[in-house]
C-alpha cells in the first residue's frame, strides 16, 4: 500500500517510515498539514496516518478539509491526548481508527491494514503483478503452481518492485530497502540481486526492466 505519513516528530517519523517499509509497504512521509494537503492533492493514498498536534494546521482541521472534499481515503489518526472528547471528535470528522500514543509501531501497521480492508472488502497483504502473486504476510512468492526459492535481498527487491509495478524504482530507494543498514552498495551487487531475481521469475512471470541510469521496473 501506498501510504501518506502525516507526523512532525522526527524520531517516530523515522521509525513509521522503516516499519512501513519493512511491511512490504511504501510510505511518503511529511512533517506539516500544508504538505500533506499537497501530497493528498496529487497523488492517491491507500490510507493515511495522520498525527493531531501539527505545527502549522491542526489534524483534525486536515481531516475534516479532506472528508469535505470528498476523500474516502482511510484515516487512522494519531495523537498524545487521551480526553474521550478529542478522540470523539476525530471519529465524527470521519476518522476510521484512533492510536493513542505511545504506542507499538506494528500494532499501528496492523490497524492501518484493517481499515482498508473494512474500506476494500479486500486482504491488503497479496499484491498480483500478472501470473505473479506475493503474500507480504507469509513472506512468500508464486506463479502459478510454483513456490519461487527466494533468497532475502531478492525478496526485499520484490517487494518494491510489485509495490511499484508499471513504474520505475530509483536505484537508490531499491537498495536502501534491499540494505538498510548500509550506507553505500556498489552498483554492481545490485545488478547482481535484480538479476537472479528477473531469472527466477522467468519464463512465466512478470518482466524486471532496466532502464538505465534510472533503475528498474517490473513489467506485468
Amino acid at each position: 500500500m501506498k501510504i501518506l505519513v502525516v507526523e512532525d516528530d522526527a524520531p517516530l517519523r523515522r521509525s513509521l517510515d522503516m516499519t512501513l517499509k519493512a511491511a512490504g509497504h511504501l510510505p511518503v512521509c511529511v512533517d506539516t498539514g500544508e504538505a500533506a494537503l499537497a501530497a493528498q492533492a496529487t497523488t492517491t493514498f491507500d490510507a493515511i496516518i495522520l498525527d493531531i498536534g501539527l505545527p502549522d494546521i491542526d489534524g483534525f482541521e486536515i481531516l475534516g478539509r479532506l472528508r469535505r472534499a470528498g476523500s474516502a481515503t482511510p484515516v487512522v489518526v494519531l495523537t498524545a491526548r487521551d480526553a474521550v472528547r478529542d478522540r470523539v471528535a476525530g471519529l465524527d470528522l470521519g476518522a476510521d481508527d484512533y492510536v493513542l500514543k505511545p504506542f507499538e509501531p506494528d500494532e499501528l501497521v496492523a490497524r492501518v491494514r484493517a481499515v482498508v480492508r473494512r474500506k476494500t472488502g479486500a486482504a491488503t497483504d497479496i499484491l498480483t503483478a500478472g501470473a505473479l502473486t506475493c503474500d507480504l504476510a507469509t513472506g512468500t512468492a508464486r506463479i502459478g503452481g510454483r513456490t519461487l526459492d527466494l533468497r532475502p535481498k531478492e525478496w526485499a527487491a520484490l517487494k518494491v518492485l510489485i509495490g511499484w509495478q508499471g513504474r520505475t524504482v530509483n536505484r537508490d530507494l531499491l537498495a536502501a530497502e534491499m540494505f538498510p543498514d548500509e550506507s553505500a552498495v556498489a552498483p554492481n551487487v545490485l545488478d547482481v540481486h535484480v538479476g537472479r531475481l528477473r531469472r527466477k521469475l522467468q519464463p512465466d512471470g512478470p518482466r524486471v526492466a532496466t532502464l538505465r541510469g534510472l533503475g528498474y521496473r517490473l513489467d506485468p
